[in-house]
């Protein structure tokens, strides 16, 4: 009878890399929202600079 193999390794890896990705999207929509709030500031201080 074949005993059932091992995978625990295999699971903690996928976490680990599950949590990495999920982390550097994260990162990401942060990055990009920082950029965005400071273009939104740049483009209003061209608007008033206009007016």
């Amino acid at each position: 009878m074949d005993s059932i193999p091992n995978t625990d390794n295999y699971m903690i890896a996928g976490f680990i890399v599950s949590f990495v990705v999920m982390g550097v999207y994260l990162l990401s929509m942060y990055v990009r929202s920082r950029n965005l709030k400071r273009d939104l500031e740049t483009y209003e201080a061209l608007d008033t600079e206009k007016k």
